[in-house]
């Protein structure tokens, strides 16, 4: 993988280096070590969003009554076209995490619903 990465380098030198060529040379073997000294927090095809641990945010919802008027408002149906979509990308945001299923029992504060833009 290094290897491949030296590759490209060379092969696009003429984007990292200045008028020195040398001091491009330089700069790309220390971009490319500083890229595997810290490779854990880029993301991967596993890890699309990253992989720091440690850094997590709590976000905090304020629940007290009375709610905002616009999560008072009636649901009404999207199209099919608009649900579909729309489950693609909860489906995506579930697999990476960012999102889980609430189950029929569970107990929770806070719900919030799907605006369509």
């Amino acid at each position: 993988m290094k290897e491949k990465l030296i590759y490209i380098l060379f092969k696009y030198k003429n984007a990292f280096a200045t008028d020195q060529e040398q001091l491009g040379v330089i700069i790309g073997h220390k971009f490319i070590d500083l890229l595997f000294k810290y490779k854990n927090a880029f993301s991967t095809e596993k890890e699309p969003l990253g992989a720091i641990i440690g850094h997590e945010v709590d976000i905090i919802l304020n629940v007290k009554k009375p709610y905002p008027p616009l999560l008072r408002r009636p649901a009404y149906p999207d199209s099919p076209r608009s649900r579909e979509a729309l489950e693609v990308h909860i489906k995506e945001l579930i697999d990476l995490g960012v999102l889980r299923k609430v189950g029929h029992n569970e107990q929770v504060e806070v719900t919030t619903p799907v605006i369509m833009i």
